[in-house]
């Protein structure tokens, strides 16, 4: 029997804290995806700064105690300039929308400590847009012993069926996505037993550490196609401590940005800082890919932002060991959408957690067996 297809916008807003990538698509929430409409809205440099400012603030729980006020005030600007992407986009697609999944900003995400603090009122959003919202995603999974992170491996499941149907490339099949942090999703097989056939991790910096390098030495938000890195050269030296200096230990924990700092490129150019710290990020999204895939011969689909930065790209490729026959793909050149995976990826999680279908597995973020996340306001 056929399931019923919903019709569902994700919004998404990342660790880069530049817009939000907004999403339409359709979906019964099991197999069937297709993607309706993509549009990006850039935030005014007035409420990125306040969202920069206040995650650098936030560090512990007691910190989101004491800025209460601050973090209520700016939740309120976020959420309201969230309603109005969608307001945007609902003159151009005019069909009727049955959920929004609503990712909201990360401000602080301390899995072992069961914290995790998204700003975002769903209630307000769905009082504004008088649609059902589903939001506050990770809270559900981190409760139930997982890392909250990544949860977009079951929307690269889908995924991964449409690329082997459309263009016969055999299983497994990999998705890397670079956003502000990297995280591998592996999928074995496509089957009914999605538990076998998928894992998942959070692998290092993606472009967090290049951004923050970038902002902090210079007028420039980010590193627009490695250009800055390429003009300048590696500082060997300082690469190779920075590398015996921090080791992933575990790929079982789920990373923020404040995990890591571009401290050990202090004194260096803006441009050789930046080639340093991007070799420095390459070789830990080199290693992470290899332990997620040590064996298999595994096609890597490459999203986010990150894929953009050919530089970035290029050292990855250089780190990658040759016994692992491990192979990077734009997945732009698929007929999918690389910057807007994420944003349809939570419209997908709005479906599945409508209807009851799980979002995480112990494979993805490690929880116990599965966790349907997400909460459903409908205040209309």
């Amino acid at each position: 029997m056929k399931k019923k297809l919903y019709i569902a916008i994700g919004l998404m807003s990342g660790t880069s804290m530049d817009g939000v990538d907004l999403s339409i698509i359709s979906s019964d929430g099991y197999q069937e995806f297709s993607n309706i409409f993509d549009d990006y809205y850039e935030y005014d440099k007035k409420l990125q700064d306040e969202l920069v400012r206040l995650r650098d603030l936030i560090l512990t729980k007691n910190d989101i105690l004491q800025n209460s006020e601050k973090i209520r005030e700016l939740e309120r600007n976020l959420t309201l300039f969230h309603a109005d992407a969608v307001i945007q986009s609902l003159k151009k697609y005019r069909d009727p929308v049955d959920l929004i999944g609503f990712h909201g900003q990360t401000i602080l995400h301390k899995p072992n400590e069961k914290i995790t603090n998204q700003l975002g009122d769903g209630k307000l959003l769905s009082q504004l847009l008088k649609k059902k919202v589903i939001y506050d995603f990770r809270q559900a999974d981190i409760q139930n012993n997982g890392q909250g992170a990544p949860l977009t491996p079951i929307f690269h499941y889908i995924l991964s069926k449409k690329i082997y149907q459309n263009y016969n490339i055999k299983f497994p099949i990999g998705f890397l996505n670079i956003g502000g942090i990297a995280n591998a999703t592996k999928v074995i097989n496509f089957s009914d037993k999605i538990q076998n056939d998928l894992s998942a991790f959070d692998i290092g910096p993606g472009n967090c550490l290049i951004d923050e390098w970038v902002r902090n030495n210079s007028n420039k938000k980010f590193d627009k196609n490695g250009e800055i890195a390429k003009a300048g050269k590696v500082d060997h030296l300082i690469l190779n401590q920075a590398i015996d200096n921090f080791k992933i230990k575990s790929y079982s924990q789920s990373m923020d940005i404040k995990n890591f700092d571009v401290s050990f490129a202090r004194g260096l150019s803006l441009e050789d800082g930046c080639a340093t710290i991007t070799n420095f990020t390459a070789y830990l999204i080199a290693k992470g890919l290899e332990h997620i895939s040590p064996k298999e011969n595994t096609l890597f689909f490459v999203c986010g932002g990150g894929r953009k930065n050919s530089n970035l790209i290029k050292f990855i490729k250089n780190y990658l060991s040759s016994a692992n026959k491990i192979n990077l793909e734009n997945i732009d050149n698929y007929n999918l959408k690389g910057d807007y995976i994420e944003s349809q990826a939570f419209a997908f999680l709005a479906i599945r957690s409508f209807l009851n279908l799980p979002i995480s597995y112990s494979t993805t973020t490690g929880c116990k067996g599965f966790t349907v996340g997400g909460k459903l306001e409908e205040n209309f």
